[in-house]
């Protein structure tokens, strides 16, 4: 039974597991996105205070 003989897929498994983690990620990487996040300003908003009208 050639399904018990590790030996050529184990190769396959290192290889395939070789390609996921070099090939696969540089590729994926490479595109950038549309939307690109626009920095946040810095300014402080001005905040009142808040008067109950019962005191």
């Amino acid at each position: 039974m050639p399904q018990l003989n590790p030996a050529p897929w184990f190769v396959i498994l290192l290889f395939s597991w070789l390609i996921f983690l070099t090939i696969i990620p540089t590729k994926v990487l490479n595109h950038t996105s549309p939307n690109e996040p626009a920095p946040l300003t810095a300014e402080k908003h001005k905040t009142q205070p808040w008067d109950w009208p019962w005191q």
